[in-house]
């Protein structure tokens, strides 16, 4: 019997190609957001555009599924997340609670949670050298922003709906995933194609500086979306239901990934340290447990992913650059 999954957030970076390999799977998939994907059609057998922060919309979205995988959120780069905390947690502890809600009365049998490495305490991530973040870090709690904080009490909330309705909750805490067909440009958009882009407009008009806010010496693992998926798959079938990190637990700075992004467009840049949010200090992924539960860990390289990343972000800003160039009275 075919296992019908709904994907929230199926319009996003990571929901539209979670949609694509759940299909692939063999499963029937509706998707859900108030977006379709930007950059390709949608693989979902059913496509609902559906406010989640509605309760209505939440129990339509359920009705008649049998597995969830939540990643509907109100979301961004460290830009939006930094200046946008009360639309934030309003908005998706709206989506999460009532989607989890609904889920149960519809008795939908598991639900994946989509988490973040935003959990973590501020005072564990002071340090560019911090050591990796194990699961049982998240405790005394002192997330940096309030993406953080809502992200965290929706996985108490899973948690109790496990323990009190018997629903098999899932839940993942991902370390900055990146990959093409996502956010690039407006300020969404995280640090790899922040820096691709930058990288790519850098090369096309010659001018090879580069803006990177703070020192650049702020430190981070990213972990490519195909892998992010893999293990979002491995996570669900298994029988672990506490919080578990998915990510690379290879550390760089984020003046070394500019490096690494112009290494792969193939020019030299200097780079110009401006004012702007940085996050936390430092923050690695301790995959220990990862390894443990799954039996696996992602395998793309960086340098891999980016390259994969940084020649589908040229190609969009050599696509705008066309479109401006056509628009321009002559």
């Amino acid at each position: 019997m075919t296992t019908k999954v709904l994907v929230t957030g199926a319009g996003g970076f990571i929901g539209s190609h979670l949609a694509s390999r759940l299909k692939r799977d063999g499963h029937w998939v509706r998707g859900v957001d108030i977006k379709k994907p930007e950059f390709l059609p949608s693989d979902c057998d059913e496509f609902l555009l559906l406010d989640l922060r509605s309760w209505e919309n939440c129990v339509a979205a359920t009705r008649g599924i049998d597995e969830v995988y939540a990643l509907a959120a109100d979301m961004g780069g460290m830009g939006f997340i930094s200046s946008h905390h009360s639309q934030i947690l309003y908005n998706n502890a709206m989506i999460n609670f009532q989607t989890l809600e609904a889920a149960r009365r519809n008795g939908v049998r598991r639900y994946l949670y989509s988490s973040s490495a935003c959990v973590y305490p501020e005072y564990k991530q002071s340090e560019t050298d911090v050591a990796p973040l194990k699961e049982q870090d998240a405790y005394p709690a002192q997330p940096q922003d309030a993406y953080g904080w809502e992200k965290l009490i929706t996985e108490r909330l899973c948690t109790h709906y496990r323990e009190d309705h018997g629903i098999e909750t899932r839940i993942v805490r991902f370390h900055n995933v990146f990959g093409s067909y996502g956010t690039w440009e407006g300020g969404r958009e995280k640090a790899p194609a922040a820096l691709s882009r930058k990288v790519a407009h850098a090369k096309l008009t010659g001018n090879h500086e580069v803006e990177i806010w703070g020192d650049g010496e702020q430190t981070r693992s990213f972990c490519y979306i195909d892998d992010c998926i893999t293990g979002i798959s491995k996570l669900m079938r298994s029988d672990y239901h506490e919080p578990l990190n998915l990510g690379q637990d290879r550390m760089v700075t984020i003046n070394e990934l500019a490096g690494i992004v112009a290494g792969i467009a193939g020019i030299r840049i200097s780079r110009k340290h401006v004012p702007g949010p940085q996050g936390v200090r430092g923050r690695n992924s301790d995959n220990t447990r990862l390894r443990e539960v799954l039996n696996w860990e992602p395998e793309i390289s960086l340098e891999e992913g980016l390259a994969r990343t940084y020649a589908w972000i040229e190609q969009q800003v050599r696509e705008k650059f066309r479109q401006e160039a056509g628009s321009s009275p002559t």
